[in-house]
């Protein structure tokens, strides 16, 4: 697992290769094996693989997700605030989880922050990727993974790039 972490980074340029059903079904497991707090699994998941779809999920907010129209897959997680009152943190550790899986079985992935963005001046992010969706109204959107073969090669950052500063022993 620690070769996974050293090796990950955000991807955001992708080939136009599709990804394999089987590598898909690997992905939908591991968002569905995700941990949830006292397992109420509040999460759901919407995987997008239609090109033109993906485009329009990529003009969600002005900045920060325009790769996505270029991504093999885009996995919207969400959640049912109600069942709840962490699906913030239940739908991050989900949304890791499928980004560690995914570099797991060589695709790249970037993870797009929905929850308190803006699509523009008067509307959400998740106001308007509710819309594009047919997200039902009690639903919350966190995030979106953006997930393909990569199209770019970034280096793992070395150990000494590392902020050693932020870990404390025995207190602050």
């Amino acid at each position: 697992m620690i070769e996974l972490l050293r090796a990950r980074r955000s991807i955001r340029r992708y080939t136009d290769r599709p990804i394999e059903p089987e590598k898909i079904e690997m992905l939908k497991e591991a968002v569905l094996r995700s941990p949830s707090s006292r397992n109420l699994d509040p999460w759901e998941f919407i995987f997008v693989d239609d090109r033109e779809l993906l485009k329009r999920l990529a003009l969600c907010k002005p900045h920060g997700a325009r790769f996505l129209g270029h991504a093999a897959l885009g996995i919207v997680i969400g959640a049912d605030g109600e069942k709840s009152d962490v699906w913030i943190e239940d739908c991050s550790i989900a949304s890791i989880v499928v980004q560690m899986v995914a570099q797991s079985i060589e695709l790249g992935s970037c993870w797009i922050l929905i929850r308190k963005r803006m699509y523009d001046d008067q509307q959400t992010s998740e106001e308007y990727i509710r819309n594009l969706l047919n997200v039902p109204d009690h639903m919350k959107v966190e995030s979106i993974i953006a997930i393909g073969y990569p199209a770019e090669t970034r280096e793992p950052l070395p150990r000494e790039d590392l902020k050693d500063e932020k870990i404390r022993s025995n207190g602050y």
